[in-house]
């Protein structure tokens, strides 16, 4: 039977339509053939039948932007297989409600659903966002779940924990190439939100912890674009997604075949895109590179390791660290000793905070509550607001056993979080290192790292 179906699906292809079309839907009686195009409302994104490259052979289901000359493929159904330019390809919509892709016969990819639906559509949204929708207009699959290498205005980043799903960037094989290359950028499950750019199982690159942001004036593009970050942390979902007012301007995050978390530009009468940010950009964001307690400083010179704080820690050890071997990371000068009452807390200022791989959070508690939780767990070395601010400053995160990945950043240089920790009473608000909470400037997050008292 599904033999027959097919046979009959393309014997109604031979009378379709025999010139180009664009199309704003598909249904189970319209579907899209090689020579048409799927083209949002107001002609932003097309979905058609592409080469990745003026190079390229194969042929690929594809979403790219449908003005600009420069062909920019933001999502790939069959990146794993390529079509032959000499087959018949279709995308059609069968019953249950999936959509199919089918190359001479056999089928190439779908959406693979379990819900039944009948009588729905697919729709292409100014968003680059390819839709489902069952009769009713309910979202029953899209594009924007599944990405590729392009991180899109809109478009998730993180943990679906009801559905199981997780929104993570894959790079293609090489620039030319749509093959899931060797490199993704994503977000670990059940933790605070700390995005990671791994080779593999290797950890390239940490973003660091999230929060709600908003950029004016992105000069690398336009100084009348405005970018918006928003986050979301609650029991059904972690998720990071970021948007622009309404600009000639068009933006894109794309993870890059060679391992760089790239943006990017297109303003209006340019003739190519305007590379804006690119991460890791020095040696300083390589993860984890002065490992526990240790920090990265870059001069006009050179760019090494030292202790976070060298009144309070000392490299494990001293002979390789002077060599610039700084894998054994630093040391507390004086041993913490779990006793109650005996410990306080030091903060610091402008600090990349520690990995979150290694802690707990609980966006329901304050400050207070946060100490007194940390006090109680001998293994607790530092904790925080991560000031989510739809929780109005409330929330508290905590971090157990050795720190990692710390960076301190100079006065003046963006909005960096304050990160303390925990030292003797009189040495709380040494100058240059912390500041009373309250006086914070920004958005700042204070860390307040264990200390035993003196």
């Amino acid at each position: 039977m599904e033999v027959a179906a097919i046979f009959l699906l393309f014997c109604l292809l031979l009378v379709h339509k025999t010139h180009a079309a664009e199309l704003n839907t598909i249904s189970d009686s319209r579907f899209l053939t090689d020579q048409d195009t799927l083209v949002s409302d107001t002609g932003i994104f097309e979905l058609g039948f592409f080469t990745s490259s003026s190079y390229e052979k194969n042929i690929y289901l594809g979403i790219r932007y449908k003005k600009i000359h420069v062909t920019t493929l933001v999502w790939v159904a069959n990146r794993e297989q390529p079509l032959a330019r000499a087959s018949a390809h279709v995308l059609k919509i069968t019953e249950p409600g999936i959509l199919v892709l089918l190359s001479n016969m056999t089928m190439i990819w779908s959406s693979n659903m379990t819900t039944e639906s009948m009588n729905a559509t697919a729709k292409l949204y100014d968003t680059g966002n390819l839709v489902l929708m069952d009769q009713h207009e309910k979202v029953i699959w899209q594009s924007f779940d599944y990405p590729t290498e392009h991180w899109l205005p809109g478009m998730k980043i993180g943990n679906d924990y009801l559905r199981g799903k997780e929104w993570h960037l894959s790079s293609w094989e090489s620039s030319q190439h749509p093959l899931v290359g060797e490199f993704i950028w994503g977000v670990e499950k059940h933790r605070y939100p700390d995005d990671k750019l791994k080779q593999g199982s290797e950890v390239k690159f940490r973003g660091g912890l999230w929060k709600n942001l908003r950029f004016k004036g992105v000069s690398s593009f336009t100084r009348n674009l405005t970018i918006t970050y928003n986050v979301t942390v609650n029991e059904k979902e972690a998720s990071f997604v970021y948007n622009y007012e309404k600009s000639s301007t068009l933006v894109r995050i794309t993870l890059s075949s060679s391992g760089k978390l790239e943006s990017w530009g297109w303003v209006e009468g340019g003739n190519n895109w305007l590379l804006g940010l690119s991460f890791p950009k020095d040696l300083c964001d390589t993860y984890n590179i002065c490992s526990t307690y240790g920090s990265c400083v870059i001069n006009m010179i050179f760019q090494s390791c030292v202790c976070l704080d060298d009144k309070r820690f000392v490299p494990r050890n001293k002979k390789a660290w002077e060599m610039g071997d700084w894998t054994d990371g630093c040391v507390r000068r004086t041993p913490l000793e779990c006793k109650n009452g005996s410990e306080t807390f030091i903060k610091y200022s402008n600090v990349k905070l520690p990995d979150t791989y290694n802690s707990w959070f609980n966006m329901s508690m304050n400050m207070q509550e946060c100490k007194a939780q940390c006090l109680e767990n001998c293994s607790c070395m530092a904790y925080a607001n991560p000031e989510y601010t739809s929780l109005e400053g409330r929330g508290c995160l905590l971090w157990f056993g050795e720190l990692v990945d710390l960076r301190v950043f100079p006065e003046g240089k963006g909005v960096f979080p304050t990160f303390s920790i925990s030292g003797s009473q009189d040495q709380r608000y040494e100058k240059g290192k912390s500041r009373p909470f309250e006086k914070l400037p920004f958005n700042y997050v204070c860390v307040c790292i264990e200390e035993q008292k003196e």
